[in-house]
């Protein structure tokens, strides 16, 4: 009977071995975020108070830290109203449009790019002159211009942001796509007869989805801040509803005096986009095999 050495064994035994080390950046973005959905999910049971609640009383009242008579953990703004708890609502909603923007302009994208790489000709030229016309002009005069002259609600809205970034989407699936149409297994897929949709959906499309999710959480910190600009200038969210930037926007003409009503959502957004970005980056540092 042949002996097993102790190298051996402990080399044989590894049952960890083969899962990939997670960078520690990466753990915290997750979690910061997951705390921010989770606030966000909840916000109806963590709010103090109703976030549309007035009190006069209590308008322009500052931090709980920064005076005695405070009742409020982040104050109040100009009509009495918490906000802690808007913050907690204008998070949701901030997310909630971000998020659905970003899956259409995903969606979008990827579908124009496998078309274009899979369907080439006529179909590949215009979309081609799409991606090119979408990236030559200022996403935000086009916004501007949709919201002044067509009017805003909330799914016109996010359709509209849906808009932004899908151009990058497009021309990465193409490219991406266009690289694995070169590999053999298409062509033994193709010999099999299988069909162009069965194989961009089943056997392209998974293997350039980690490079989609690294453009994803790209693409999705700069609709939130368009959100926010545009929220800022009175054309995103409208009341009663409020996000972030209309939070920032409200508290633009008290920023000298009563710096919390501005501060504070910017801030939030700040930490949210920044933490969005990290973890891209981090993606992006995972999935690159160079650079390991």
């Amino acid at each position: 009977m042949t002996e097993i050495s102790p190298t051996e064994s402990t080399k044989s035994f590894r049952p960890f071995a083969r899962i990939p080390r997670v960078s520690p950046l990466l753990l915290v973005g997750l979690l910061i975020i997951a705390g921010f959905v989770l606030v966000a999910i909840f916000a109806d049971q963590l709010a103090p108070y109703k976030f549309t609640q007035i009190d006069l009383r209590a308008r322009k009242m500052p931090p709980l830290y920064f005076s005695d008579r405070s009742t409020h953990w982040l104050g109040t703004d100009e009509m009495g109203r918490d906000i802690l708890s808007r913050i907690f609502f204008a998070l949701r909603m901030s997310i909630l449009i971000s998020l659905g923007a970003s899956i259409i302009s995903m969606i979008t994208g990827t579908t124009l790019g496998l078309i274009a790489s899979f369907r080439r000709g006529l179909a590949d030229i215009l979309i081609r002159i799409a991606v090119d016309f979408q990236a030559s002009l200022p996403f935000i005069i086009i916004a501007l211009s949709v919201l002044a002259f067509i009017g805003n609600s909330l799914p016109l809205f996010v359709c509209l942001m849906g808009l932004f970034g899908w151009e990058r989407f497009a021309r990465l699936t193409r490219t991406m796509a266009g690289l694995e149409l070169e590999k053999p297994y298409v062509a033994a897929l193709h010999r099999n007869g299988a069909g162009a949709m069965r194989i961009a959906v089943i056997h392209v499309l998974p293997n350039i989805v980690a490079v989609l999710l690294v453009t994803f959480t790209v693409v999705m910190p700069e609709i939130l801040i368009l959100e926010s600009s545009l929220s800022f200038l009175g054309l995103g969210v409208q009341p009663p509803q409020v996000s972030l930037g209309s939070m920032v926007g409200f508290g633009r003409d008290y920023i000298m005096t009563e710096w919390w009503m501005s501060i504070v959502p910017g801030l939030v957004i700040f930490l949210l986009s920044l933490t969005i970005s990290l973890i891209g980056d981090q993606l992006r540092d995972f999935f690159d095999p160079t650079l390991k």
